[in-house]
């Protein structure tokens, strides 16, 4: 059968985007549709716009600490619209990369929904295309609990573009979304209240650095209340939000985000169309190869549940590229993928936790650091540095590396790269340190500690 393309791509984000031009690199005639904006969350309410405001609200402890070393700051101010639109000029320039990119490759961009009416079509505002293989690149969408007053409430896709700056900032969730956001509005200056209802902050990471984190973070200010929910949100005559809260208390606040998790992109994409199936938790599920149960469907990236980061989309939109049109196994190594959550201080993660290492090694070490970075000895904040390696007694194999502390993403990126390579306890203490940093104190700790 003749199809209008070999590949169809519904989704333009960080995983649509590599695998349309990757696949046409090889030689395929590839499309992708794209309703809402080009490079998808990570571009344009996710990573980028992030990191911009993690910047701009750094800049208030930066003016405090300049104090210690001889600088006498005026009062300073800080004027919400000039980030928001700063950032939103620096996005549309990425956005006209990513067409740029597209067009380069020779990939042909459809604006539109797409939904899928059949194993090889795809509609796109009423109009009707054919392809040999389709892939759904969809990605994730904030879930917003149902609760009364949720009318009321700002996602994180909605928090970047707020009209005027909250004041008083509850922030719903202890995931690291809700973290970050709480850490960014307070050093711009918003009284943050970050409601958890676990006794935890960001599951899944390693205990001790999440606990470490968490007691940095509300030293810094952020008031984290845990074992805590809203239940009702009602709008008062000022404007602002009365929250009722599951303890019983209310908090009176300007603006809330819910950042309680997100759900996989699939709604209107016409999967009742055809055998895609879907797991419990509403994500698609694939083999190996990224294929669906559809045949000629393939899906990859948030939308099917695992580990949420652009760099793995990347990958997984690379391999399934090279796999389906270059004749390459569709191999991806989710093993030691390094991660940084953007809280102030930073937590820069890679490997195993404790806990897992515990559960799969019979004799684990710990070695571990904590201290005051010599910035702060003239700075005055009492912030403070830990630094954790897991290291597997009987191969010498380092089996995580974890850190809380300023630059903590950068440094672990170079780490990353060693545990990658199997590095051991001993290829780290035969590392000369760079001195004075902190990052030295990864190849400094001798002697484990026993608890």
């Amino acid at each position: 059968m003749q199809y209008d393309y070999d590949f169809f791509v519904i989704g333009a984000g960080s995983g649509g985007v590599r695998a349309s031009r990757m696949a046409a690199s090889y030689g395929a005639k590839v499309a992708v549709c794209e309703d809402r904006y080009l490079g998808g969350t990570c571009v344009n309410v996710g990573c980028v716009p992030k990191k911009l405001y993690v910047y701009a609200s750094e800049y208030s402890a930066h003016f405090r600490d300049a104090k210690g070393f001889g600088w006498q700051t005026s009062p300073v101010n800080f004027d919400w619209p000039t980030l928001r639109n700063n950032k939103t000029q620096e996005i549309s320039r990425l956005n006209n990369v990513y067409d740029g990119i597209l067009e380069r490759a020779g990939v042909e961009l459809i604006n539109g929904r797409g939904k899928i009416v059949g194993p090889h079509q795809v509609e796109v505002d009423g109009k009707l295309f054919t392809a040999k293989q389709i892939l759904i690149a969809t990605g994730g969408w904030p879930f917003v609990p149902d609760i009364p007053g949720k009318e009321h409430v700002v996602d994180s896709n909605g928090i970047f573009d707020l009209p005027e700056f909250p004041r008083r900032l509850a922030v719903a969730g202890g995931g690291y979304i809700a973290v970050e956001f709480a850490g960014i509005f307070h050093g711009l200056g918003a009284e943050v209240s970050q409601l958890v209802r676990s006794d935890k902050l960001l599951n899944g990471f390693d205990r001790q650095i999440a606990d470490f984190a968490a007691g940095q973070i509300q030293q810094n200010g952020v008031d984290i209340r845990f074992n805590t929910e809203i239940t009702a949100i009602e709008k008062q005559a000022d404007g602002s939000l009365e929250l009722s809260l599951s303890d019983g208390s209310q908090l009176t606040v300007d603006t809330v985000l819910f950042a309680t998790g997100r759900k996989p992109n699939l709604q209107g994409l016409g999967l009742e169309n055809v055998n895609v199936q879907l797991d419990d938790d509403g994500y698609i599920k694939v083999d190996d190869n990224f294929q669906t149960s559809e045949q000629s469907i393939y899906a990859l990236g948030d939308v099917i549940g695992g580990i949420e980061l652009t760099p793995v989309a990347l990958a997984e939109g690379t391999a399934l590229a090279a796999h389906l049109f270059n004749n390459q196994p569709c191999k991806v190594d989710y093993s030691n993928v390094a991660t940084t959550v953007f809280c102030q201080p930073n937590i820069g993660t890679v490997g195993m936790t404790e806990e897992q290492a515990r559960k799969q090694y019979k004799n684990v070490l710990t070695f571990r650091s904590e201290f005051r970075a010599m910035k702060h000895t003239l700075s005055g904040s009492q912030e403070r540095t830990l630094m954790k390696l897991l290291v597997d007694a009987d191969t010498d194999k380092v089996l995580g590396a974890h850190m809380v502390g300023e630059s903590a993403g950068e440094i672990m990126q170079g780490i990353a790269i060693a545990i990658k390579c199997g590095a051991t306890k001993a290829d780290f203490d035969a590392t000369i340190g760079i001195h004075p940093t902190a990052a030295e104190e990864f190849v400094t700790m001798r002697t484990p500690v026993s608890d």
